[in-house]
């Protein structure tokens, strides 16, 4: 197996922990003050990360371009972990994380528009079984 493979199964048993936990977390507890307090959770755990792994050296490599981009990510992920922290505690933990899921389907068509990857038949293919198993789960 190759490593990649390995790190995207760990991160899915992860992400699957960080919302099973959240919901625990958020039973009595503000959404917005769920996602504030988890992002500086993340900040601090990822700044310590990134200097025992890589050092402050780094960080002096990453272009002005390279920043507004991680930037932008960082935005639209806070944006993501608000709406995702709202819905987990209005909604059913399995439906909220599955239609989380669904962000696949966006990666696929945004990749498509905006990174000119190429659409095969097997990605439509795939796409339209997640929206068949998106809609089977739950509706």
């Amino acid at each position: 197996m190759e490593n990649w493979v390995l790190y995207a199964l760990l991160d899915a048993l992860m992400a699957a922990l960080a919302t099973i936990f959240a919901k625990i977390g958020l039973q009595h507890v503000d959404s917005l003050t769920g996602t504030a307090l988890r992002s500086i959770v993340m900040m601090v755990f990822s700044i310590v990360v990134m200097l025992v792994f890589r050092g402050t050296n780094f960080v002096s490599s990453i272009t002005s371009r390279e920043a507004v981009f991680i930037v932008l990510s960082g935005v639209a992920g806070g944006a993501s972990w608000v709406l995702y922290f709202l819905a987990l505690q209005k909604g059913e933990t399995t439906p909220v994380a599955i239609i989380d899921k669904s962000s696949l389907l966006f990666v696929i068509a945004l990749s498509v528009i905006i990174l000119h990857e190429q659409l095969t038949v097997k990605k439509i293919v795939a796409s339209a079984l997640m929206i068949a198993a998106i809609y089977l789960l739950v509706f």
